[in-house]
């Protein structure tokens, strides 16, 4: 860890230089410093909030924390180390669960990298989760690229979780205090927390539309290409209509959707401009449901059109019609 003076004519430097308008890092330090007056050597303990307040703050997230458990495990045992904890905190910076080694538990405690404790920017500065909050990108805030001197030794890479709707609802974070913690492997970690995030926001998509169909969803021209980088995953979720009921973030970047398309009737082909015949549609939809039908009663034509609903002299008309063999 610098010292504080250095440290803090580092900050003035870069601010003086005004290169924030490329520079996240120095946007953000612009941010601490100029809007939420904060400053670099003032040594204060981790804002933490009262049970009643976390209580609150957890149930805002709703199922998000339990669909996230799995991804949670997997992202601590892919890079969870002593010296290092995996946090899942909510849109305000606020940690709600986490995962570390017992041994660390007093120094992330000391840290303030604990549940009901605040990092937002406006309580920490330049920091993963918060400045991940601001920016609604995965970053990584290593070492003295943070705001206050007190927090110099961490390295935080933090990525951002959207809603089923597109709209921030947490962040995903693993810091490290060790001192052996090289840029190089923070940007290694950085790209799984990424990847960890991902997974989390289409479970919780899917938990979301657990009534509907999933497609994973590409631009016309990259069929078989899946887009699930910095932009998110792209989902989509249709009725057994197939028409658009929900789409994530991605998907709605992607297909330039917003809350209105998707309150209308919006079938899934027309995301891709395929000009589709009725007629055909129709027939095809037909004969999906026959050959369903057939299927669950063994071919038995007779079984098949009393489940179907109509006589078998009409389902027969229907399979001669549709060329279908059985």
């Amino acid at each position: 860890m610098q010292t504080a003076k250095h440290h803090e004519e580092k900050i003035d430097r870069a601010l003086q230089a005004d290169v924030a308008a490329h520079d996240f890092v120095a946007a953000s330090w612009q941010r601490s410093a100029n809007v939420h007056r904060l400053e670099p050597c003032r040594t204060h303990a981790p804002h933490r909030l009262s049970a009643d307040e976390f209580k609150q703050a957890c149930e805002r997230l709703g199922p998000l924390v339990d669909t996230a458990q799995t991804s949670l495990d997997r992202l601590y045992q892919a890079v969870g180390c002593d010296g290092c904890c995996v946090l899942l905190a909510d849109r305000n910076g606020i940690p709600v669960d986490r995962r570390g080694a017992a041994g660390d538990d007093v120094t992330f405690k000391e840290w303030g990298l604990w549940t009901g404790t605040v990092w937002s920017e406006s309580h920490e500065g330049t920091n993963g989760i918060g400045t991940s909050i601001v920016e609604e990108r995965a970053l990584t805030i290593h070492m003295d690229q943070h705001f206050h001197v007190k927090n110099t030794g961490l390295s935080c890479s933090a990525a951002p979780i959207f809603d089923h709707e597109g709209n921030l609802i947490a962040v995903l974070d693993v810091s490290s205090c060790r001192s052996d913690m090289s840029a190089g492997f923070s940007r290694l970690v950085s790209m799984t927390v990424l990847d960890a995030a991902r997974q989390i926001e289409a479970a919780h998509f899917e938990y979301k539309f657990s009534d509907a169909r999933i497609v994973l969803a590409n631009a016309p021209q990259d069929f078989g290409r899946a887009h699930c980088g910095q932009q998110g995953v792209s989902l989509v979720a249709v009725d057994r209509d197939d028409m658009v009921v929900g789409a994530t973030r991605a998907a709605r970047r992607l297909f330039g959707l917003n809350d209105d398309d998707l309150k209308k009737p919006l079938p899934l082909s027309l995301l891709y401009g395929q000009q589709v015949n009725d007629a055909s549609q129709y027939s095809q939809a037909g004969r999906r449901t026959i050959l369903q039908a057939l299927a669950r009663q063994n071919g038995n034509v007779s079984a098949a059109a009393r489940a179907l609903g109509v006589s078998r002299a009409t389902l027969h008309r229907k399979i001669k019609y549709l060329k279908i063999d059985c």
